[in-house]
């Protein structure tokens, strides 16, 4: 039944015995720790230099003047 809704319960009935009942609370609560807002959000400055490279090094060419 993998893949199914019925095998999915019994597959969290089982998760749920082997490793207790606050299983997927344990595990949601590990995505939540590691998710950190990081990157581009972190840093416009670095965006604005990485978005420059990036069309620099376009392939379409010049722009055309209608």
């Amino acid at each position: 039944m993998a893949g199914t809704k019925a095998g999915g319960i019994k597959a969290a009935a089982t998760n749920r015995a082997k490793y207790g009942a606050e299983f997927y609370a344990r595990i949601g609560q590990k995505g939540g720790q590691n998710g950190h807002t990081g990157g581009f959000a972190a840093n416009r400055a670095l965006a604005r230099i990485a978005g420059a490279k990036g069309g620099r090094l376009s392939k379409r060419g010049p722009a055309k003047k209608a």
